[in-house]
């Protein structure tokens, strides 16, 4: 088998396990979800470096949850230059609490707070700062990480820091391959992981909200007839929840 046929298996072996284990941590951060937007609330998601692409990866998009704001991380995203600095900042007590502070993120909210080993001082500290502020703090992390020393000053991992955890169950090295003549594994699992727990999770709370008698706000694909219409007329009816306008 070759390594594009064994990294397909791997990838699928890897979300039925992850799917059957997850159910009831996807069950009740979706049920969250859907109780702070039943009261008036909006969703954020964060990361650093890849899982910055994550956070991204459910925010303003054709399908997508309307009400999922994308908060950046200054200097921790990946088009920062030097690209290496990105692994420094996300190191950095301070960095994560001002971005946070200084945001429309409000009590009652949900923030999902991203990141694989879930020891950084950016994604622990966001965490610990938004329970301060009133929020719920749902984290996307990996359990295989459990016994590396956080850096962050609390010395409490994400899993810690956050009500609820979401776990990608992805292995230390984050690396799905052994091939012959390379010295270290390859094929990395966290962002396919991520995203289909992401979107499973938010499909969650779009139809919990629907048990609720709440119709979702969901965006249709522009491309298609009347795409641009409901978007419109969804984005000014939810505008004040929207703080990417």
């Amino acid at each position: 088998m070759g390594a594009i046929a064994q990294y397909f298996q791997a990838l699928q072996e890897h979300l039925a396990r992850v799917q059957e284990a997850q159910q009831v941590a996807l069950g009740q951060a979706a049920e969250s979800i859907a109780e702070a937007i039943a009261q008036g609330g909006a969703v954020w998601t964060t990361g650093s470096g890849h899982s910055a692409l994550l956070a991204q990866e459910v925010f303003y998009r054709a399908g997508g949850l309307m009400l999922v704001n994308f908060l950046p991380i200054p200097g921790t995203l990946l088009h920062q230059r030097p690209a290496p600095l990105t692994s420094q900042l996300e190191k950095l007590p301070g960095l994560a609490e001002r971005v946070l502070r200084g945001s429309a993120a409000k009590a009652g909210d949900v923030i999902i707070v991203i990141s694989t080993s879930g020891r950084n001082a950016v994604p622990v500290e966001a965490a610990l700062v938004a329970r301060e502020m009133g929020l719920t703090v749902i984290a996307l992390t990996s359990s295989c990480y459990q016994g590396t020393p956080s850096r962050h000053p609390s010395r409490q991992t994400l899993a810690q820091a956050a009500h609820l955890v979401v776990d990608t169950m992805v292995p230390v090295g984050d690396a799905a391959l052994t091939l012959p003549g390379l010295a270290v594994p390859t094929a990395p699992l966290s962002g396919a992981v991520g995203a289909a727990l992401l979107q499973a999770l938010l499909a969650g709370a779009v139809e919990c909200l629907l048990a609720r008698g709440v119709e979702p706000p969901v965006f249709i694909s522009g491309n298609v007839p009347g795409g641009p219409e409901h978007n419109q007329r969804l984005l000014a009816q939810y505008a004040d929840r929207l703080h990417y306008l």
